[in-house]
């Protein structure tokens, strides 16, 4: 068998690079500028190129102007958001263009692989690409690795920058500056001074929700009432969402402080944000501003959320009845049921939701809620009738509660106690590091105050547990005096801002009695 010969047949139609492409070839160009920023100072910038790029393709002789492509105020991290270059695209991949003229490389794309798919893309349609800044035209032979190189400098420029915006942030939060997303922030407006300012008819929403809330309202229950107020959420929008209302409920800065770098940036390139579990500092800052919630009662109503957690209550609730009624015989809670829902016999029942789970069968019988609030009325104006000596109970309650000098004075004890167990560890650590003798009776004793400083840290916690619950208690009985005293003398009609705000739980005994729970503490039937 012969030796293989091979043969070359010279291309045909080379690509050609601008620069050595006949001058009798018209060129139809596109220029391509953008500026990162939307602050003043950068529109001159902006405008200028798009005025150079125009004049630039119109002063070559065989070149014709298609249009200048324009992204203002965007990024080049990424081209996801940049309409005007991926219009450009768009033109270029339909023939619309055989040229594009950009400043540099960095204006095109500071991300490697975004730059150099896009070239591709263009040179499969016989697209070229001249950056001024560094003199690359893309169908040169060098031109590959030249972008290549300078793509890579380029994110690698994008990541020193992002870097040290990231470090001027984590700076700012150190030195306990907030800032706030003003735009969706319900009750704050950005100040003179650059701090959160109040904004008065906001912040009056914000208490509402708080109160409602300490009231026994559950958030889905807020969020369904402020929609039917008409009160437009904290992006404007007319419905609610009970996700919305937690979050007020839980966020730190209607407190005056404020809690910063909940997330972060995890990709300088995708600039997606995560929520930090740890992976970055974060930063407590108290009293960084005014506050709409006393710190007291926000404090309140966190121990509340816990509260309710803990009970397993439900959480979505279509109905004031929701996780209000309890099953006497296995105290789970009572759910609503439809019979008859296609006739015109339908019915609404409350049973117990665990009636007929295991091989008990609860025997408490369901209810209608023409029952509930008939049971209500009676229940509520027994107690009424003794309104003064219940507000008098109640008075003397709070003022038990919100007298905490012996916490106070226990958790000061305690917390010198703490500096003089740290101390005395650090000395034994000293021995440890400087003494080769006894080494094991100084680790034995720094063992034990280390289990001190764990027992007596823990109880540390119990005590401001035990004077958050004082102060969630004191707040629920300054309602429960409020209402009472707002309500008539005696109640004729279900009312069911004063049922949700009154009543704690309602238990449906076997034999069908219902024992009313108020949210003072007194029971009745």
């Amino acid at each position: 068998m012969p030796d293989p010969i091979a043969t070359m047949i010279p291309p045909t139609a080379p690509v050609l690079s601008a620069q050595t492409a006949s001058p009798l070839v018209e060129k139809r160009a596109g220029g391509y500028a953008r500026v990162s920023t939307e602050k003043d100072e950068q529109k001159t910038s902006y405008d200028a190129q798009v005025d150079y790029f125009t004049g630039y393709i119109n002063s070559r002789p065989n070149w014709v102007l298609v249009k200048v492509y324009t992204d203002e105020g965007i990024s080049a991290v990424s081209t996801k958001h940049r309409e005007g270059f991926k219009e450009m695209m768009a033109d270029a991949i339909a023939g619309k263009l055989d040229i594009i003229v950009t400043k540099s490389i960095s204006r095109f794309a500071r991300n490697t692989v975004d730059a150099l798919q896009a070239i591709r893309k263009l040179k499969e349609k016989g697209v070229e690409v001249y950056f001024q800044k560094e003199n690359i035209y893309t169908f040169d032979t060098k031109g590959e690795l030249l972008i290549t190189i300078m793509s890579s400098m380029a994110q690698e420029e994008s990541r020193s920058m992002s870097e040290n915006i990231r470090w001027g942030h984590r700076k700012r939060m150190a030195d306990g500056k907030v800032n706030l997303p003003y735009g969706q922030f319900l009750g704050y407006e950005k100040g003179e001074d650059g701090l959160p300012r109040i904004v008065p008819a906001e912040a009056e929403v914000v208490r509402l929700i708080f109160r409602l809330f300490m009231e026994g309202m559950t958030p889905s229950t807020i969020a369904r009432h402020l929609t039917k107020q008409d009160i437009p959420s904290p992006a404007g929008k007319e419905t609610w969402r009970v996700s919305t209302v937690r979050s007020i409920l839980q966020n730190e800065k209607y407190k005056g402080d404020a809690l910063l770098q909940k997330k972060f940036t995890e990709d300088f390139l995708t600039k997606k944000l995560v929520k930090n579990q740890g992976q970055v500092p974060q930063f407590y800052v108290e009293n960084s501003h005014d506050y709409i919630i006393e710190p007291d009662e926000f404090d309140a109503v966190q121990a509340e959320l816990e509260r309710r957690s803990a009970l397993g209550r439900p959480a979505g609730c279509g109905s004031p009845f929701s996780a209000k009624i309890v099953c006497g015989d296995c105290f789970g809670w009572y759910g609503s049921k439809v019979w008859g829902s296609n006739t015109k016999y339908r019915k609404v029942i409350w049973q117990c939701n665990d009636k007929y789970k295991g091989d008990h069968k609860c025997e408490t019988p369901h209810v209608t809620e023409d029952e509930i609030k008939t049971r209500f009325l009676v229940a509520w104006n027994s107690i009424a009738a003794n309104r003064e000596e219940l507000i008098a109970d109640c008075r003397a309650a709070i003022a038990i509660l919100i007298d905490c000098k012996d916490v106070d004075a226990e958790i000061s004890k305690l917390q010198r106690e703490l500096e003089g167990v740290k101390d005395r560890s650090r000395k034994v650590i000293f021995e440890i590091a400087h003494n080769a003798v006894g080494q094991g009776a100084l680790k034995e004793r720094n063992y034990s105050y280390l289990e001190r400083y764990r027992v007596v840290s823990e109880r540390i916690t119990e005590l401001g547990t035990v004077r958050k619950e004082r102060g969630r208690r004191a707040r629920i009985l300054e309602t429960f005096i409020r209402d009472i005293a707002a309500s008539p003398q005696v109640l004729t009609e279900f009312n069911e801002e004063l049922w949700t705000a009154a009543i704690d739980r309602v238990t449906v005994m076997v034999d069908g009695r219902f024992v009313f729970r108020f949210r003072d503490g007194t029971e009745g039937e």
